[in-house]
């Protein structure tokens, strides 16, 4: 069956399409139809975040862009160090889209949701018009644990939890034809974090490495902190396979997005326990020390050959975008 702007309407339609498909999934003892979902929570601070999707093509090597949604947005919510708990998850349908299509993406989210342990408790559905496309807005709410950049200090390592540009290049191939073994990496940090925070390891910051890719990241950690921040070219881990594609399309991993990789920043006396903690994480067995915080300001990368290059945020497009 294909969707047509009925199932839109909020009426009969709606209800057989919510109920057929994502309550099969999302069905919870919070999710009970109503506009808003009640939900108990612990007397701490919150963490909130949201964002929206629209990766093409919508199912890769990998994953696809339900499980994208999912991980996505709990590793957000990871990066105060806290627990994320429950997800919101909206949907904007085209026309002629198969609700075999929309299954497909709602089981997939539904996997990820009970891997990363949330739940996805409200949403929203309309139609429009359109030829068989989707896209997805979610939101997530957790306790926060208390991590900031901002509180960075000087001689503060970075440790890098796995290979560069996965997922960007994994789009590419399939968007281009390219046939390759790459696959994404879109995967929720969840063990990673709870790990680090279970055995108490002195976490100053955590971010994931999306868009823009690990340069601009580093730059906006560098801003907050108020330092420079020094990596070495030879420590980054890059696949084999990637490191060719970016030779035949001449990116650079460090400005390619990644949907399953974060950078972990610790004291220089946690650094080598935190390692070993995160490689033997399930996503983390290519985690790396990448550098440290210093004095001064702006991101500088030592090459291979011992030269010295600064590093800037990626400006304007740069790139075709991958989420």
């Amino acid at each position: 069956m294909k969707i047509n702007l009925s199932h839109g309407n909020g009426g009969t339609e709606t209800t057989e399409l919510i109920n057929n498909i994502f309550m099969k999934y999302f069905q919870n003892e919070y999710s009970d139809m109503e506009d808003a979902a009640v939900l108990p929570f612990p007397e701490k601070q919150l963490a909130f975040t949201t964002d929206s999707f629209v990766v093409k093509p919508m199912f890769f090597p990998g994953g696809d862009i339900g499980r994208l949604a999912v991980c996505g947005t709990v590793n957000d919510l990871l990066t105060s160090g806290g627990k994320p708990l429950y997800l919101s998850a909206s949907f904007i349908l085209e026309e002629n889209i198969e609700t075999d299509t929309i299954e497909k993406i709602a089981k997939s989210m539904r996997i990820a949701a009970d891997e990363a342990g949330v739940l996805i408790v409200t949403g929203d559905t309309k139609v429009i018009e359109g030829n068989g496309g989707l896209i997805i807005n979610t939101a997530g709410i957790g306790t926060a644990g208390g991590l900031s950049l901002k509180k960075i200090l000087e001689g503060d390592v970075i440790i890098l939890s796995g290979n560069l540009g996965d997922h960007h290049a994994c789009i590419l191939s399939q968007r281009m034809g390219i046939q390759n073994k790459i696959s994404s990496d879109a995967a929720p940090l969840t063990e990673i974090v709870k790990t680090l925070m279970s055995a108490e390891i002195a976490i100053r910051g955590i971010r994931d490495i999306t868009r823009g890719g690990l340069a601009t990241v580093l730059n906006e950690a560098a801003l907050l902190a108020g330092l420079s921040v020094q990596i070495d070219e030879t420590s980054i881990p890059v696949s084999q396979e990637v490191k060719g594609l970016c030779e035949i399309l001449g990116l650079d991993p460090l400005y390619m997005g990644n949907e399953g990789k974060m950078l972990v920043v610790i004291p220089e006396h946690d650094a080598m326990k935190a390692l070993e903690i995160i490689r033997k994480c399930r996503y983390g067995k290519n985690a790396a020390f990448i550098g440290c915080f210093a004095q001064g300001r702006g991101v500088v990368l030592r090459t291979k050959i011992g030269g010295l290059r600064n590093l800037p945020p990626l400006s304007g497009e740069g790139l075709p975008r991958i989420c």
